[in-house]
């Protein structure tokens, strides 16, 4: 008989352990986007933010610590210069594609 788990005992998933490189980041960025949410575009930012270490982040995207967590936060909708500060001091950029190929 299989042991049942309870959701309670299960730990917390964090996607910024799993962030280490460049092309990690950018995998889990365009699979964030292609979701097209804006709350779960800010939340991912904010856990490639907490891999790279918040503090610095907010320092070079020119924000204060405590407000790059609140723009940074799961549900949260930040302004497109916040977004566009964020992606900066992370060293990414949004890249538009076309939603239907070409023929």
């Amino acid at each position: 008989m299989a042991k049942k788990i309870r959701v309670s005992e299960l730990s917390e998933f964090d996607a910024s352990e799993y962030l280490n490189t460049e092309e990690e980041v950018a995998a889990y960025l365009t699979a964030v986007l292609e979701e097209n949410d804006p709350g779960l575009l800010a939340a991912a930012l904010g856990d490639i933010a907490r891999a790279r270490g918040m503090t610095q982040v907010a320092k070079e995207a020119g924000m204060a610590r405590e407000a790059l967590y609140k723009a940074l936060r799961p549900g949260s909708e930040p302004r497109f210069e916040t977004i566009a500060r964020v992606c900066a001091a992370l060293g990414v950029r949004l890249v538009a594609q076309p939603v239907h190929a070409a023929s």
